[in-house]
């Protein structure tokens, strides 16, 4: 039986959907690490979409409670998973997403996933800044220590890079390790 011209058109359209993806580039570390310089950096630098996470919890109501021992809201990631990875299917820009949270969104939504480190000394001066209570600054300090962000980004099976914000950020240097994992900036992509 002879294929359509509109079979084949139909066809033809719907490889040229899959072919052209947005790129998402996850910014993850521990609270006080950089995330939201290195995020809003690579955001305006490549003309992407910026989102905070922390915004959006506030707006889509998910948290579960507050902790008033560590002062922050109680969020299930897997309601969080599921929410971004809706905002990334249904984004018609390239986007940035920014959140000691956001490597929870599954690796097949997400391009690489960038974790931010920094030098514990300036960590805990950063954290105090914040007026974190002495207990939250040794929890984040421990999640520092023992990698809990980069950790858990690897075992969901994330393309990782780490990048220090202990010195000054060097934004040429991270796009172009960007680029190394094949993600071109001048718009959509193929895969």
């Amino acid at each position: 039986m002879p294929v359509s011209f509109i079979n084949l058109v139909e066809k033809y359209l719907k490889h040229v959907a899959y072919c052209f993806v947005m790129v998402v580039i996850i910014v993850s570390g521990t609270p006080g690490t950089g995330k939201t310089v290195v995020a809003k950096a690579i955001a305006k630098a490549l003309n992407y979409g910026y989102v905070d996470v922390k915004r959006l919890i506030r707006k889509w109501k998910l948290s579960e409670c507050y902790d008033s021992k560590r002062k922050c809201l109680v969020v299930d990631e897997k309601k969080l998973s599921k929410k971004l990875e809706e905002l990334i299917k249904n984004s018609k820009e390239d986007l940035v997403i920014d959140s000691h949270l956001s490597h929870f969104v599954n690796p097949k939504f997400v391009d690489v996933c960038i974790i931010t480190k920094t030098d514990l000394k300036i960590l805990e001066k950063r954290l105090k800044s914040r007026k974190y209570s002495k207990q939250k600054i040794r929890d984040n300090l421990d999640s520092e220590i023992f990698d809990v962000c980069f950790e858990e980004a690897k075992s969901l099976g994330h393309k990782i890079i780490v990048i220090s914000t202990t010195k000054r950020l060097n934004i040429r240097a991270l796009l172009s390790g960007l680029d190394s994992y094949g993600i071109r900036f001048s718009g959509n992509r193929i895969k």
